[in-house]
């Protein structure tokens, strides 16, 4: 059984799609962002950042695990899927997990907070975080034209990045013009474990979700 200690936010779905796509027990738990439960001691002994998802394995001694690209690597090999065993597959799938934990989630991640939640509004700061975004939304465009997934087989690195790009509007980064971006969003979104997944630990609401993100950047 795998305890799930996350949030309705992109990263939190990375674990929970993830789970659900492997068909692993887990009990979630709702890590509360704008009341800072990811700031209580008993949450920092299991993830020392802060921050959520994070994972316990109660049948590896409860062994815990912290950064949502870590939790998808490790519940892929627990599971033998999702993510090659052939070493060239392998580092393929991980280059591209690897391109969203440095690049979408953070980049789209700083448009969210510019174009949602700063109390005043900086043209160029917003254009900055939204065009990088999009440039790197566009490189993965370029990579679909002749995969149906990222990596040939549906993989972690998959997971990984519809769970932020499904949320594109919130950063004011439009996909009209990528249609190979927009075809994968299509078969990702289709997927039944990518439908249960973003219901944990509830469903996304834009005024929720405004409201918790304002407290955390302590915008009144």
């Amino acid at each position: 059984m795998i305890d799930l200690y996350t949030s309705t936010t992109p990263n939190g779905w990375k674990a929970s799609i993830t789970l659900e796509e492997l068909a692993l027990p887990y009990e979630t738990h709702y890590i509360r962002l704008g009341e800072g439960d990811q700031k209580k001691p008993e949450y920092l002994k299991i993830n020392p950042n802060g921050r959520i998802p994070t994972i316990v394995d109660r049948d590896e001694d409860n062994f815990a695990v912290f950064e949502s690209g870590a939790i998808m690597i490790y519940l892929a090999e627990k599971a033998g899927r999702l993510l090659p065993t052939e070493k060239k597959k392998r580092s393929q799938v991980i280059q591209w997990l690897m391109f969203q934990m440095g690049g979408v989630g953070p980049m789209q991640g700083q448009a969210n907070v510019f174009y949602r939640y700063f109390p005043e509004k900086l043209p160029a700061v917003i254009a900055r975080y939204q065009n990088e975004t999009k440039r790197l939304y566009t490189v993965l465009d370029t990579r679909l034209a002749d995969h149906e997934y990222l990596v040939d087989d549906y993989s972690i690195a998959d997971i990984a990045h519809w769970a932020w790009v499904r949320i594109h509007y919130w950063a004011g980064v439009e996909i009209d013009d990528l249609p190979n971006l927009k075809r994968w969003m299509d078969i990702m979104a289709a997927k039944p474990a990518c439908q249960k997944g973003i219901l944990v630990p509830e469903p996304f609401n834009p005024e929720d979700t405004l409201s918790m993100a304002k407290k955390i950047v302590n915008v009144k």
